[in-house]
């Protein structure tokens, strides 16, 4: 792939490539996808010239960043619906998140900017970090093929992954308690405050949530609302842990059954 010619003052010096590949931890076959996925929009539209930028790099890495994160939480979390999933990934793909990679990466040094968008701070503009970690992406892809782009988006995640309690944040744990319930049972969930204790001024009520006779899970908070959803959050933990130890322990007899068929 050739590079499109830039006027020098855009163009980062190949030694200046060589210590960014050092620091990603990847060495590219075509170093001219790097300097694509480094080139800023802002290029193009100062020299009012047709020059390839980042943006198209931008589309693709976008979407193999999706596939890579959402194929990982699928693998990670198989009691968990899409519900679940697809707020963990919007966790882990926020703009601001992603320039935080792109700045831990040192990628705003690299960007090939406009002299107008050097001048206002480009450089480090969140939106702009972002973007080049997306086009990134896609170079990576292009330049190596899926694995390994999948090795170097996993190697950038794997903290956010430990990040992830075991189940995903929820934004309304009660409604996703109920839900679950009545896949398999008419009767909702109820709640009882158990205790409140401490003064007027600094409260910490417990609660215990209970279904069909029996409690599935507890929980304090500075409210009863705060309290209630920690005590949804603990039994929803608690059922998923147990579906799929039940969907484990099927699997296994299913598996021992199949092997005491077979002829000897």
């Amino acid at each position: 792939m050739k590079s499109e010619h830039l006027d020098d003052p855009f163009v980062v010096a190949a030694a200046g490539l060589d210590a960014l590949q050092g620091l990603l931890g990847y060495r590219f076959r075509d170093p001219a996808l790097l300097q694509l996925a480094l080139t800023h929009p802002s290029v193009a539209h100062e020299q009012n010239m047709a020059v390839q930028t980042n943006q198209r790099l931008e589309f693709l890495g976008d979407a193999v960043l999706q596939l890579v994160l959402t194929s990982e939480l699928y693998e990670r979390f198989p009691a968990f619906g899409e519900g679940p999933l697809t707020k963990a990934r919007a966790k882990l793909v926020n703009r601001r998140t992603l320039a935080e990679h792109a700045r831990a990466l040192g990628l705003g040094w690299h960007l090939i900017v406009s002299k107008g968008e050097e001048k206002h701070g480009g450089r480090e503009r969140p939106s702009a970090l972002a973007d080049t970690f997306e086009a990134l992406l896609g170079a990576i892809f292009l330049d190596g093929g899926f694995g390994e782009a999948r090795d170097f988006i996993l190697r950038l995640f794997h903290g956010a992954f430990g990040g992830l309690s075991v189940i995903p944040v929820l934004e309304n744990p009660k409604g996703e308690l109920q839900e679950l319930l009545q896949s398999f049972s008419s009767e909702a969930p109820h709640y009882r405050v158990v205790s409140a204790t401490g003064p007027d001024h600094d409260r910490v009520f417990a609660c215990t949530v209970h279904h069909a006779g029996v409690e599935l899970g507890s929980g304090e908070g500075k409210s009863k609302k705060a309290a209630e959803s920690e005590a949804a959050l603990a039994a929803l933990t608690k059922l998923r842990s147990s579906q799929k130890l039940q969907g484990d322990r099927e699997e296994f007899r299913m598996m021992n059954d199949e092997t005491r068929r077979k002829p000897e």
